[in-house]
């Protein structure tokens, strides 16, 4: 059996990622963390997950993490490979995909996502990647869950841009936009796991990493923490998760020399 010394922050947002994965699931999959642990999914108890990327590749189960959505591993392990815009028209757009895992540079405590720059638009302090499919993926998989190391720079009280839509400003403003998704129904970090409130749809802190305590969360988050009544604490990975995981970024440290995608 592992214990608390057995594995680092890292490896237990990427496992307890995993782990909200069903083997039923059609999961439009971000590259970094989120493509970590869906393949983690893929790899021990969701067997038959689809794992679907934005370079059009369906169904792909990768020997090692993709670098890019352009990685030929993608579109070599795939059942079939479509055009972009069938990917998004019609799988995307078309409501045929059950969750979107997404990574963020910025996040709110409404679940908003920035990718796109640090500062002032016009003058920004960092250009990111930008938003790529990501503000699609917010609003039409049926869910999302996001993936991403807590700090304050990063969870922030007011994101600098809006690159994907989350609740808004709270309750029921993705209702009134027209937007008849669910939004990010989860926020995995490697400190917590997170759910919005039902009403408020703020994120509230459901359940701590084992050897994490609530000073420890708050210390790297930008707004005022919010903690369920009864908050557990996260079950350690077991040693098939955490075999899978290394053996997972060994193959990929091997095959792209340290340039791993996670």
């Amino acid at each position: 059996m592992t214990n608390r010394s057995d594995f680092t922050a890292n490896e237990m947002m990427t496992i307890a990622a995993a782990r909200a994965l069903s083997n039923d699931d059609v999961c439009f999959v971000g590259i970094g963390a989120p493509s970590a642990a869906c393949n983690v999914a893929r790899l021990t108890h969701a067997p038959d997950i689809t794992l679907i990327y934005e370079s059009g590749t369906i169904g792909t189960a990768p020997n090692v993490l993709p670098l890019s959505i352009g990685d030929g591993e993608l579109c070599e392990t795939a059942v079939t490979t479509v055009s972009v815009p069938e990917m998004f028209r019609y799988w995307l757009q078309g409501g045929r995909i059950s969750i979107g895992f997404l990574g963020a540079a910025q996040i709110d405590r409404f679940g908003n996502i920035n990718t796109t720059v640090i500062g002032d638009y016009r003058k920004p302090k960092v250009r990111l990647p930008g938003g790529g499919g990501a503000p699609e993926i917010a609003t039409s998989c049926q869910e999302v869950f996001i993936t991403m190391k807590q700090a304050t720079r990063s969870m922030v009280e007011t994101i600098d841009f809006y690159t994907s839509f989350g609740h808004g400003t709270g309750g029921d403003h993705r209702r009134r936009l027209g937007i008849t998704t669910k939004g990010p129904t989860l926020l995995i970090t490697d400190l917590a796991v997170w759910r919005p409130d039902p009403e408020t749809k703020e994120f509230t802190v459901v359940s701590m990493h084992p050897g994490v305590d609530r000073n420890m969360i708050q210390e790297t988050c930008g707004w005022t923490v919010r903690f369920s009544e009864s908050v557990e604490e996260t079950p350690p990975p077991s040693d098939l998760e955490l075999t899978t995981l290394r053996e997972l970024q060994a193959r990929t440290e091997r095959a792209h020399g340290g340039k791993k995608g996670n």
